[in-house]
C-alpha cells in the first residue's frame, strides 16, 4: 500500500510525499558490538500532564524514560546517562539528574546493559565570581554519587569553569584535582561552542588547536585515569589528529554528528569509538550497520549508515544545540513515547518545514520502524500547525 502526505516547504507550499516502500531496518537479535565501544546519549521522555514549573523530577514520565533505555540496550548499545541529549543543562537539573542516573543503574543492571553517565558542576550558575576551589567542589560532588553507585563517569565541560578560568592553567589545576580524585578510568568530554555557547574558549583559548594542546597535555598526565575522550567538534580533520596523538590506552570516541560514519569506519592508523545522540534517533539502522563492521562486511556499513547521514545533518543544523527536538520527534513518530512534548517546552525549538524534513529523511534511512504510525502522527503534528487537511 502505498502512503502520500502533504508536507509543507519553506516556501508556503505544500507538496505530496509519497514514502518509500523500503522495510524498517531491523538488526540481528540482540549482541554487544564486539570492533568498537558503542555509546548512545539517551533523551528523556516529558510529562505532558505537569506544568514547567513543576519540580523538575516530576516533569519526567520515568516509566516511558526507562522502556527507551532497555530499547537501546536491546539493540546491542550501551547508554550515555544524562548528557546533552537527556536536556542536561537546558531543562534536566542536577537534582533530577541524580534521579535518573540512579535509576538508569538500577535499570542496567537488571537489564545487563552497559551504562556511563556524566559529570558535570551543574548546581552551580556561571559566573565570573566563582573560585576554581567551587568549581573542584562541585565536580567532586557529581563524580562522587556516580562513583559510590557504582557507576563509570563521563567528566562533562563545564560552564561554570569557563566562565571563571582566567587562562589554561585553570582548567589545568581543576582538571589535575578531579582525575587524581577518581576511582576508575573516566571519559573526558570536549563539546563544542556549536553545542553549547557557554562552553567557548574552553581549555582556556579560543583557537580550538591551542586548546587541543592543553587537553592532551591533561591527557597524557592523568593517561591511567582515563578511558577515553569523546569530542564533539564537527571537525572530522582535528578528530583524526587527536586520535592519532593520543597515549596508549586512550580511546576517541566521536562525538561528530556530522561524519561518525567514515570516523568509527576508520583508516590505516586507526578509529574513533562513539559516543553520539544521533545514535538514539537511528538506532535500528547504526545497529545493522555496526554488525555489518563487525562482521568486517565495510560493503554493507556503508550502505547503511550514509543514508543516515543527510537525517543527522539536518538534525544538527544551527542552531545545534536544538537537535533534541528532532530526536524526541523521531521518538514520538516511532511509537516510543505518547506525546511530542520536552522539558523546558523545547519542541517549539524547531519549524513545521523543520520537522516535515525529519520525517522524509527518516523514511529514506529507514529508520520508521512503522511508517503507518509516523504517518498518522505526523498528520496530527501538522493539525496542530493548522496545516493538516
Amino acid at each position: 500500500m502505498t502512503t502520500t502526505i502533504k508536507l509543507p516547504h519553506a516556501n508556503g507550499t505544500r507538496v505530496p510525499y509519497t514514502l518509500s516502500k523500503q522495510r524498517p531496518l531491523t538488526p540481528d537479535p540482540r549482541q554487544p558490538f564486539r570492533s568498537r565501544k558503542i555509546f548512545a546519549a539517551a533523551h528523556v521522555v516529558g510529562n505532558p500532564f505537569v506544568d514547567a514549573n513543576a519540580p523538575a523530577s516530576l516533569q519526567l514520565d520515568w516509566d516511558a524514560t526507562l522502556a527507551y533505555r532497555r530499547y537501546l540496550w536491546s539493540l546491542g548499545f550501551s547508554i550515555a546517562e544524562a548528557m546533552d541529549t537527556a536536556q542536561r543543562g537546558m531543562g534536566l537539573d542536577w537534582q533530577t539528574a541524580q534521579e535518573l542516573i540512579r535509576r538508569s543503574l538500577l535499570e542496567a543492571r537488571a537489564s545487563g546493559g552497559s551504562i556511563a553517565s556524566g559529570a558535570g558542576t551543574d548546581q552551580l550558575a556561571p559566573s565570573l565570581n566563582l573560585t576554581l576551589s567551587q568549581v573542584q567542589a562541585a565536580y567532586s560532588e557529581q563524580c562522587s554519587f556516580i562513583e559510590n553507585l557504582g557507576g563509570q563517569v563521563i567528566l562533562m565541560a563545564s560552564r561554570a569553569l569557563t566562565a571563571c578560568a582566567k587562562s589554561p592553567d585553570d582548567y589545568m589545576q581543576v582538571y589535575d584535582h578531579i582525575l587524581s580524585q577518581v576511582r576508575q578510568p573516566v571519559i573526558l568530554h570536549w563539546l563544542g561552542a556549536m553545542f553549547d555557547p557557554a562552553l567557548t574558549g574552553y581549555w582556556g583559548h579560543q583557537d580550538i588547536d591551542a586548546a587541543m594542546e592543553v587537553c592532551l597535555q591533561i591527557i597524557k598526565r592523568h593517561a591511567t585515569k582515563i578511558d577515553g575522550i569523546k569530542i564533539s567538534l564537527l571537525d572530522a580533520q582535528r578528530e583524526i589528529t587527536m586520535r592519532r596523538r593520543l597515549p596508549a590506552g586512550v580511546s576517541m570516541y566521536t562525538g561528530d554528528d556530522f561524519h561518525y560514519p567514515e570516523l568509527i569506519r576508520g583508516d590505516e592508523h586507526g578509529y574513533s569509538h562513539a559516543l553520539l545522540g544521533i545514535f538514539d534517533a537511528i538506532a535500528p539502522a547504526a545497529a545493522v550497520a555496526l554488525q555489518a563492521l563487525d562482521g568486517e562486511d565495510l560493503v554493507r556499513y556503508e550502505a547503511v549508515m550514509a543514508p543516515t547521514l543527510p537525517l543527522s545533518r539536518h538534525i544538527f543544523q544551527a542552531p545545534t544545540f536544538s537537535y533534541k527536538t528532532g530526536i524526541v520527534f523521531l521518538a514520538y513518530l516511532n511509537g516510543h513515547q505518547n506525546h511530542f512534548r520536552m522539558l523546558a517546552g523545547m519542541e517549539s525549538a524547531r519549524s513545521i518545514v523543520h520537522l516535515a524534513e525529519v520525517f522524509m529523511l527518516a523514511d529514506h534511512a529507514g529508520v520508521l520502524r512503522d511508517p503507518e504510525l509516523a504517518t498518522a502522527r505526523m498528520h496530527k503534528v501538522l493539525a496542530v500547525a493548522g496545516l493538516d487537511s
